[in-house]
């Protein structure tokens, strides 16, 4: 987990910065929403991916960081977002926000393109309506492919680490909807991390990440995507967070965000006292990846590399996203930087960890732990586990990004939570057709 903060700094204005010329912006007036045409994309079968759990050299080793005692060069992550509302206290969403909804038409295919993954990209505009017109804007950014019936679901809502993005489950998008084609899937941004919240007194981008503001800024984008949608209310819905998304997942399920939507919650490597125990070796971790890449293809190499991630075709579709352009001071060509910065974050590293066990444990809801290794069980949890609270899961081949690593593994144990939880079997797909998967009844 302590990758939670590894690849801190993931999430590019993919939204708005990737694959630009293939796309055309629609500007939409307030509480409207343009639908997506979508192209079929380039057939997946045609692409050069990785095995799951493997890197180009090979090995498949199960070190969190990547081999770390022989690259010195370190390599990371992180994640973050935002979420909001709970049920009963707080008002989930915000019924006094004028939100405009923008959405990207593809014109155009590549093979790393998100629509092979996603069937819908949407933004929200949302500003409050205060007479000092002085709270923040926000900008805020997903992934969906809506569930074929609502009202049987399920909903997958999947939230990023910090420093990572929403493609970073575009992998497990599409292994998931192997098995259950019936599924939907939601993947959110957090702010700095493909979504944005701006200080209309000065223009600057609120840097608040306390899980409190990112909670909020969660629950509010589920609520946009459902009002956009139309759904009368929320499918039954699993959320899924890796690393600090686990943290807000947690919250959102402690809090009661989604009421009786809420058939259960899984969180991706992510221990509260493996995590606080690592900070130190985080920080020092960060500080020693690369400030800067050429091009995205270099980005790409320097995390398969150094195991950062060890799936290829995760980090073509995900590692893009980290990174945002950047003016050359010597005035050459343009290099690419993370987009959000640890130093950022760092300062609410302890508050997103402390008391996570406790809230993991109590919370209404199914609970899944899936882990790159034993070894990041805190005593709590381990407790938990022997008294049968909570499923766990590990997956020793992958590291920290264990969705990315191996998107069809996780997928299968998510499809089987789900199954279970409602009182039903996933059963894999014939062999030779993807797509099949069906729900069975369980004996």
């Amino acid at each position: 987990m302590s990758d939670l903060l590894r690849q801190s700094v993931n999430n590019t204005n993919h939204t708005n910065n990737n694959n630009h010329n293939n796309y055309t912006y629609n500007n939409n007036n307030h509480d409207t929403c343009d639908t997506i045409t979508r192209p079929s994309p380039i057939p997946l079968s045609s692409l050069s991916i990785a095995e799951e759990g493997e890197d180009e050299d090979g090995d498949e080793d199960g070190d969190e960081y990547g081999d770390e005692d022989e690259d010195e060069d370190g390599d990371g992550d992180g994640d973050e977002d935002e979420h909001h509302s709970e049920q009963g206290g707080r008002s989930f969403g915000s019924d006094s926000s004028d939100a405009s909804v923008k959405t990207v038409r593809r014109e155009e295919v590549v093979p790393t393109h998100w629509s092979n993954y996603f069937e819908q990209q949407l933004y929200f505009d949302c500003n409050d309506d205060d007479d000092d017109n002085n709270h923040p804007t926000a900008r805020y950014h997903v992934y969906v492919t809506p569930p074929t019936d609502i009202r049987q679901g399920p909903l997958f809502i999947c939230h990023h680490g910090a420093g990572s993005s929403a493609l970073s489950f575009a992998l497990f998008a599409r292994e998931i909807r192997t098995l259950l084609p019936h599924a939907g899937i939601l993947s959110l941004s957090a702010r700095a991390h493909g979504s944005t919240v701006t200080d209309p007194s000065t223009g600057e981008e609120v840097l608040d990440f306390t899980l409190t503001t990112l909670t909020a800024d969660a629950a509010t984008i589920i609520t946009q995507t459902q009002q956009t949608l139309d759904w009368p209310h929320l499918p039954p819905c699993i959320l899924i967070g890796h690393s600090l998304g686990g943290c807000i997942v947690t919250q959102l399920a402690s809090d009661r965000t989604l009421g009786k939507s809420l058939v259960g919650y899984v969180v991706i490597d992510f221990v509260e006292g493996y995590a606080l125990d690592s900070l130190t070796h985080i920080a020092s971790y960060l500080s020693t990846r690369p400030s800067s890449f050429a091009s995205r293809q270099e980005a790409i190499d320097w995390h398969i590399r150094t195991r950062t991630i060890r799936n290829r075709e995760s980090a073509e579709i995900s590692v893009p996203a980290m990174l945002a352009p950047s003016p050359n001071e010597n005035g050459g060509e343009p290099t690419l930087v993370w987009q959000t910065s640890p130093t950022q974050t760092q300062p609410f590293w302890p508050s997103w960890f402390e008391g996570q066990s406790t809230k993991f444990l109590s919370a209404r809801g199914a609970k899944l732990l899936i882990l790159a290794g034993t070894d990041r069980l805190d005593r709590e949890l381990m407790i938990g586990q022997m008294q049968g609270k909570f499923q766990l899961v590990v997956v020793p081949e992958s590291g920290h990004f264990v969705q990315e690593d191996c998107p069809a593994k996780v997928a299968g144990v998510v499809g089987e939570f789900w199954g279970r939880n409602m009182g039903g079997l996933v059963l894999p797909p014939k062999v030779g057709q993807r797509g099949t998967g069906k729900m069975g009844v369980s004996s």
